[in-house]
């Protein structure tokens, strides 16, 4: 068969709660997506500038860097968990809510924080609890997860358009053209508002009494949307018998490490189970840093959290960038398409990303996560040289659009996957990575933006072929690290079993030999 039976029993056996992470990774796509089509909007509903409103996107993403942080700490047991992800996803249903009654853009921002911190916490626990059931197959469960991001960020834009004004808040005496300016910083906006920070269309007069919006309704219809999602948590939860007042017998207060076993006895009865105690604090950041066994780790344990962090850095971060600023690049020159045709990129773009996660999928059955990232990482180098060097094809910029979503796609959950191999799925990687890559989207997008602002539109393709380069440059010093690392294990596994063999007198003057020669 193409797909092993193996993983078939064990998809089956956690098919409510996987279905169940899968729903809330719509949730966060859902969240995503909303903001950038809405924003002109949004700007006058609160009657604010432009550059007041971009701290709406920067409120969002700082608070999301904070819960994919803290994240792991609801990851102990399964009821935090399931707790953590039902609170999170019922928050992003109240906040699609209370949007339209947000009239000032200060508690649009706190709103938007607020539903920055659940899709961080979202995205972290999600992680982790399909990496804990699934370990070494959990590579073509993520691939699933991230495509639901995908799905959730092409539904949020088809549900708002409808609502959109194309007017806005302009004075009425405005020339025409102004409508077409207006249009083109929507589009600009759909995906980044960094872009917009020093425009001079910043200071755009405000109409004395604005045309009303009728945006609010795409917002009460994706609160509603996103309401089965926390009522699919809840049932799980009662399912599990996690909810004290449905209790009919003993709770089910199973640890990702007990979970993982009970997984792990359909591979075989001679399947060792690991130690609860050995990943016992691990999950967020900051549990991670009180190991009490840090400085008996080797240097490549920690080399592997930082440079497989970097990576997704720097690849999450040209994701980020190309979505905010390829409709800038495609209506200036040499290119010079029309807006309106300009405005099919980034849909283009989120649409072959959303297509390369559902491909990646059967693709994860037969290929190494490895081997993936290599053809990917290669991938990207080659089409962004490629818009490089073809920097006046309008078609090929489509064309190396859709092949660089394609090639980004599967980065993210298949090193997820390589790294937590590596590291024996203890949980740690999982919070580092996702910070990362969150952390790479925000700051690549501020970075490229300025650079485009001061050195031009074709700064923006060389922006990318750089960081593109020093991300593979990253990935081969992350082979390097888990050369080093896998060493390391041998050796310490051979030193293990050379003393479990010793007879008790032996071992005692082994270790005394040992310490004499230390002194």
């Amino acid at each position: 068969m193409f797909i092993e039976e193996r993983i078939i029993t064990l998809f089956k056996r956690n098919f409510h709660h996987t279905c169940t992470y899968w729903s809330v990774f719509f949730s966060f796509g859902l969240c995503i997506a909303f903001l950038g089509p809405t924003i002109l909007d949004l700007r006058c509903q609160t009657q604010s500038t432009l550059s007041q409103i971009t701290w709406v996107f920067f409120s969002q993403q700082f608070c999301l860097l904070i819960g994919s942080s803290i994240g792991g700490v609801f990851k102990k047991t399964l009821f935090s968990a399931l707790a953590a992800l039902f609170l999170s996803s019922l928050l992003i249903s109240v906040i699609f809510a209370i949007i339209p009654l947000c009239h000032n853009v200060l508690l649009l921002a706190i709103a938007m924080a607020v539903s920055g911190l659940a899709m961080g916490i979202i995205d972290t626990i999600a992680n982790i609890q399909l990496v804990a059931i699934y370990q070494k197959d959990s590579a073509v469960f993520l691939q699933a997860l991230h495509f639901f991001i995908g799905f959730g960020a092409l539904v949020s834009p088809l549900i708002a358009d409808p609502f959109l004004s194309e007017t806005g808040c302009r004075v009425g005496n405005v020339t025409e053209n102004v409508t077409e300016i207006m249009h083109h910083f929507r589009n600009t906006l759909r995906n980044s508002p960094i872009v917009m920070h020093n425009v001079s269309m910043d200071h755009l007069p405000l109409a004395e009494e604005p045309e009303e919006s009728i945006v609010s309704y795409a917002f009460w219809i994706m609160a509603m949307i996103n309401l089965p999602v926390p009522m699919a948590v809840l049932f799980l939860m009662y399912q599990e018998q996690l909810i004290p007042c449905c209790r009919s017998t003993t709770p089910l207060l199973l640890d990702k490490d007990e979970l993982s076993m009970e997984n792990q006895g359909a591979e075989g009865p001679d399947t060792e189970p690991k130690d609860q105690e050995e990943g016992g604090g691990h999950g967020d950041i900051f549990s991670c840093c009180q190991n009490n066994n840090l400085r008996e780790l080797p240097v490549s344990f920690f080399g592997i959290h930082i440079v497989g962090g970097m990576v997704l850095f720097m690849t999450d971060g040209i994701v980020g960038a190309y979505a905010g600023f390829v409709y800038t690049y495609a209506v200036s020159p040499p290119i010079s398409l029309p807006n309106k045709t300009a405005g099919y990129l980034v849909s283009i773009f989120w649409a072959a990303i959303t297509a390369g996660r559902l491909v990646s999928i059967p693709l994860t059955f037969r290929f190494q996560p490895v081997r993936l990232l290599m053809i990917n990482l290669a991938g990207v180098i080659v089409t962004v040289l490629l818009l490089l060097v073809l920097d006046t094809s309008s078609i090929f910029l489509f064309v190396g659009t859709t092949l660089l979503g394609l090639f980004l796609s599967s980065i993210f959950p298949c090193m997820l996957a390589y790294t937590e191999d590596i590291l024996d799925y203890q949980g740690c990687a999982t919070s580092v990575l996702v910070t990362s890559a969150g952390m790479g989207e925000m700051v690549m997008q501020v970075l490229v933006g300025s650079i485009i602002q001061s050195e031009g539109s074709y700064s923006f393709l060389l922006c990318g072929m750089i960081i593109g380069c020093m991300g593979s440059i990253l990935f081969f010093g992350l082979l390097f690290l888990h050369r080093m690392h896998r060493k390391y294990l041998t050796g310490t596994s051979v030193k293990s079993a050379m003393v479990e063999e010793l007879p008790p007198a032996a071992a005692v003057v082994d270790s005394k030999t040992e310490q004499k020669e230390s002194s």
